[in-house]
């Protein structure tokens, strides 16, 4: 089973429904909502017990571990039923939050030979990749995730004109329906380790995260920089202190609640549970680094370059308008992260960061993936044009091969997002 590719978002539903038909006592499906685009927004539920536990998958577009982790626990609950018992609720699992997105991110998951899936291993992405181990210029050249302002997790704040996605109401009404005592909501990493982020203190919880990883040899993120208003309680895991953030800040300047605040007015802990796809061991790297801010200019001018670099690329091309929807959200997503450069710099700059080796690595990885990204979205919003084709082939090559990056089987990236969760049951519930 190891490098089991990821199923499509049409796969997976099918998969649950076979469940639930051959188990119809033991597991439940409903559609809880629809997406913009008319697209039901599935809830497996397992189990009978008075309490709930929710778990979110498929909130960014680009992250289908999620559904995965989801789908397999559900299937576990239907074998050993005494699993769920002895936790006493009800396990609902949102399988994808934003399908439309997924609908798009997912193609890279049926592409055609030599894009870099199952058997195209590039140098660099690991010496013990298998044949079914995908690569990183595969992932990107169908690579997708919206714009922030259209990422349903994240919605508006209430002083925002925009309007709430059908989506993030669907989930809101779901938190305020179960109530839940503990809200997972899983995501993925495309480059580097994992982390664990919770809305409060759970004892025992930091131990045995770094317990599971290091079982799984999956390296931990020394302290991540994706909550920089958290706590890092210990290696990987950040907990948001008592007057904590109650509001997230896209570097394009969104200003949103996250569903997993919004859960805690009833007393909700929420766990956010990031695996990575490709590992980097450097991540982990406790060492301290000598000079913080040189790791930061030069993680900077990295982003900004590029940046630079794939604004004359576009401008090269001409003038181009993308016509279908879909090459309008490659468009929108891919100006936005073009954009957003200073911002993220200012950001870098103003925090402490680069303080040690693991930090440095990450900044290293993210002032790459940034533009990559951006470099991706454009490619397929502008017609696949040689020039855009060649950069991302380029850049994905050299992140792969700057930081070692190693294909992490989905066997793998799911057992760690399974124990962490059940982990964290025990200790909740």
């Amino acid at each position: 089973m190891r490098g089991t590719p990821y199923p499509t978002l049409g796969e997976l539903l099918r998969r649950a429904r076979a469940t639930v038909a051959a188990r119809p006592g033991a597991l439940r499906l409903r559609a809880v909502g629809t997406s913009r685009a008319g697209r039901p927004l599935w809830l497996l539920s397992a189990g009978h017990g008075p309490r709930h536990i929710l778990t979110v998958a498929g909130a960014h577009a680009n992250e289908p571990v999620g559904g995965v982790t989801s789908l397999s626990l559900a299937e576990r609950f239907a074998r050993e039923p005494a699993l769920l018992r002895e936790s006493g609720c009800t396990w609902n699992f949102l399988l994808c939050l934003d399908p439309d997105g997924a609908s798009l991110a997912g193609r890279w998951l049926t592409g055609r030979p030599g894009e870099g899936l199952p058997g195209e291993g590039l140098p660099g992405e690991g010496r013990a990749a298998t044949e079914a181990s995908p690569t990183l210029r595969g992932y990107y050249r169908r690579f997708y995730r919206p714009a922030f302002a259209a990422q349903p997790e994240f919605p508006p704040v209430t002083s925002d004109p925009r309007p709430v996605m059908p989506e993030t109401e669907a989930l809101v009404r779901l938190i305020d329906e179960l109530r839940p005592v503990v809200q997972f909501s899983l995501h993925g990493v495309e480059v580097g380790g994992s982390f664990l982020q919770l809305t409060r203190a759970v004892p025992g919880a930091a131990a045995a995260y770094r317990r599971i990883a290091a079982d799984l040899g999956i390296p931990l993120e020394h302290r991540p920089f994706d909550g920089m208003g958290w706590l890092a309680e210990s290696p990987g895991v950040l907990v948001l202190p008592d007057s904590g953030p109650t509001e997230e800040r896209d570097p394009s300047g969104f200003i949103s609640q996250a569903t997993w605040l919004y859960a805690m007015r009833h007393g909700t802990v929420s766990a956010v549970v990031e695996a990575p796809f490709w590992s980097v061991a450097g991540v982990s790297d406790p060492r301290p680094v000598a000079e913080p801010r040189r790791e930061v200019a030069e993680a900077s001018e990295i982003l900004l370059g590029r940046a630079k670099q794939l604004e004359a690329v576009v401008g090269e091309l001409g003038p181009r308008v993308p016509e279908t929807p879909e090459e309008v959200a490659h468009f929108t997503a891919a100006r936005e992260l073009m954009d957003i450069g200073p911002g993220v710099v200012d950001t870098w700059n103003s925090a402490e960061l680069a303080t040690t080796v693991g930090n440095a690595v990450s900044l290293g990885v993210a002032a790459r993936r940034i533009p990559l990204r951006a470099a991706a979205m454009m490619r397929q919003a502008l017609g696949g044009a040689p020039a855009l084709d060649t950069l991302v082939e380029a850049w994905a090559r050299e992140l792969a091969s700057t930081f070692d990056a190693r294909w992490v089987p989905v066997t793998d990236q799911t057992e760690l997002q399974i124990r962490t969760m059940l982990a964290l049951a025990r200790a909740l519930v």
